[in-house]
Parts: C-alpha cells; structure tokens; sequence
C-alpha cells in the first residue's frame, strides 16, 4: 500500500511540475502576443500544477 501511494505521489509531483511548466509557456507566450486571455490560462494552469506538485509531495511524504 505505501509504495503505491509513494508511486502515486511521484507521478503526481512529475505531473504537477509539467503543468507548471506548460502553464509558465502559455503565460509568457500570451505577454509576448498581448493574449490575456492566454496569460489567464497560463496562469491558471501553473497554479494547477503547483497544487498538484503539492498534493505529490503529501503523498509521498505520508507513504513513509
């Protein structure tokens, strides 16, 4: 049971830290172009991957 749940957490954090990342793109893209709505979006997506990130890093941490 606790590897799953630290398995779970780990694809979690990779996960989170891809939205971020994606999320930090579509916001940069959106500044370059004058897109705020693409800016919006972004930023809405890297705070989903940080709490994602976050919910990994539980998970792990509770899998100990």
């Amino acid at each position: 049971m606790a590897d799953n749940i630290r398995d779970d957490g780990a694809e979690n954090q990779i996960k989170g830290a891809a939205k971020q990342v994606e999320g930090k793109v579509r916001n940069a893209v959106g500044g370059l172009t004058g897109d705020s709505s693409e800016q919006l979006k972004g930023k809405a997506q890297d705070l989903k991957g940080k709490a994602q990130r976050k919910i990994g890093e539980a998970e792990s941490d509770s899998a100990e």
